[in-house]
């Protein structure tokens, strides 16, 4: 009896083929599931890291401001830092400044303020309101006095703001003075008329559009900015002359409020600052306190590490729920 060989049916080589793809498939959705499962499980132990290291600083950070405190001595001098330009929302704002002013003086172990100044200045708003902030502490506090240091440059609204303290001292080659009130802009009309562009404006009001660059000035405008500006000039000149008194040689240099700006060195000789030196000098010589303490307001790290966590939680939270947005593979 011999065997004959047969071609193995269609039906029974289709379903082997079946049976093929059934189990790389299913190898293939095994792969896949692990991969989510490993990455939710990583996700979760990242969560879990940000959630420990989150409660930590929230324990150990006013643990260490106690222990700061209490390895303070007896007094110190407060340091707050003014720099940059003085303006809302900036570091320097007039907010920033004041809150730190009254913190400082708030503070039965403060013996003196310095306000370590390095501006260019600000808005004249901005500056008024912490230097009649530095004059009102000053009339509640009489025995707590203010030195305002200028580092690289106190001009303009940072000078402003250094008039009002009791003293004033920079270094010989800071920059200082620029009493003085700017406003600045362009004017488009001839490149405008060069492009053929037309300018339609309107208004209610017959000169609600004056400072308008895409117009030309008219005279009677012109006058009127001008005012402006030079009655803000005034109440600058008024303040520092309050602040300083007679020890501006104002009489003899009556350039001292052109607007031009001095050096250190050249500043001492005109009335416009008491010294030279530094913040620490001033702290050590001056104030007789040498140790400074930093009541300057400005983003913790505990607040910088919490924007970040929180970014950083809601994305992770966003992948562990599924939440993907398009991606292109």
């Amino acid at each position: 009896m011999t065997d004959e060989w047969k071609a193995p049916s269609k039906a029974s080589a289709d379903g082997g083929d079946d049976k093929s793809w059934k189990l790389l498939e299913k190898t293939l959705l095994a792969g896949v599931q692990e991969q989510r499962r490993s990455r939710r499980w990583g996700i979760f132990f990242k969560l879990l890291t940000f959630v420990y290291l989150f409660a930590a600083l929230v324990l150990f950070t006013p643990l260490m401001d106690m222990e700061k405190s209490a390895t303070r001595g007896s007094g110190y001098t407060a340091l707050i830092d003014v720099s940059g330009m003085i303006a809302d929302k900036e570091p320097a704002s007039a907010d920033n400044i004041v809150g730190g002013l009254r913190a400082a003086f708030e503070d039965s172990k403060v013996k003196g303020v310095v306000l370590r100044i390095n501006s260019p200045g600000g808005t004249p708003v901005q500056a008024g309101y912490v230097y009649d902030e530095i004059r009102r502490l000053r009339g509640l506090h009489p025995d707590i006095k203010v030195y305002a240091v200028i580092s690289d440059l106190g001009a303009s609204g940072a000078y402003y703001i250094a008039s009002a303290a009791d003293q004033i001292y920079a270094d010989k080659a800071s920059l200082v003075g620029s009493i003085g009130v700017t406003a600045a802009g362009y004017g488009f009309v001839g490149t405008m008329e060069k492009l053929g562009v037309e300018r339609r404006t309107y208004t209610s009001g017959e000169h609600k559009s004056f400072l308008d660059p895409f117009q030309p000035q008219k005279p009677e405008e012109t006058q009127f900015w001008q005012g402006v500006l030079d009655t803000t000039h005034r109440q600058f000149i008024a303040s520092v002359k309050q602040g300083r008194g007679d020890r501006l040689k104002d009489k003899e240099h009556p350039e001292l409020f052109s607007g031009l700006v001095w050096s250190g060195e050249q500043a001492l000789e005109l009335g416009l600052i008491d010294g030279l030196g530094s913040a620490s000098s001033v702290a050590r010589d001056v104030i007789g306190e040498k140790e400074l303490v930093d009541f300057t307001i400005q983003e913790s790290t505990f607040d910088r590490f919490s924007k970040k966590l929180g970014a950083g939680v809601a994305e992770q939270l966003a992948m562990w729920m599924g939440f993907h947005g398009p991606t292109l593979r």
